[in-house]
């Protein structure tokens, strides 16, 4: 069970950073952390039942949307993305005098590994679970991603 000291500071921690949501589960308990209106920390409510674990979802607080520039095209929806399962440093290659793992044209299966996710220190390859060509690279090397980002367009065969 979550400490409401525990959730504060997680709430606090979030709002220092580009990271949207936060989801974390222990002993049955799950919290959602998401930025969005300005509530009142103290004002939090907490509903466990012992028998069946709940979500739940606090809005963290966080500045005033800025402007999002649009883009210039739609992405093909026919495309397929590859998203980071977790949030940490995008790296493209095994180590930096190496070369990317893959690169916008090149051909991959289910168990290519198309990049590493850093998560606490921990190195985590990313396969591609799907078969086709990576039509193009959204990450840069040394790029903080974020949970569910897209990483890569893949067109599927």
């Amino acid at each position: 069970m979550f400490k409401i000291s525990e959730i504060k500071e997680l709430i606090e921690l979030l709002d220092r950073t580009s990271v949207q949501e936060l989801e974390l589960e222990e002993e049955g308990t799950r919290v959602v952390i998401r930025k969005g209106s300005r509530i009142d920390a103290s004002a939090l409510q907490f509903a466990v039942n012992a028998q069946q674990p709940q979500a739940q979802t606090v809005q963290a607080p966080s500045a005033p949307a800025a402007a999002v520039p649009a883009q210039a095209s739609a992405p093909d929806e026919s495309l397929h993305k590859i998203v980071s399962p977790m949030v940490g440093t995008f790296y493209a290659s095994p180590s930096p005098d190496a070369d990317a793992y893959v690169n916008a044209g090149s051909r991959v299966n289910e168990k290519s590994v198309v990049c590493i996710i850093e998560a606490m220190k921990l190195m985590n390859e990313l396969l591609a679970e799907v078969k086709g060509e990576i039509v193009e690279v959204l990450a840069e090397n040394g790029q903080l991603v974020e949970y569910g980002q897209p990483l890569f367009l893949v067109r599927s065969e």
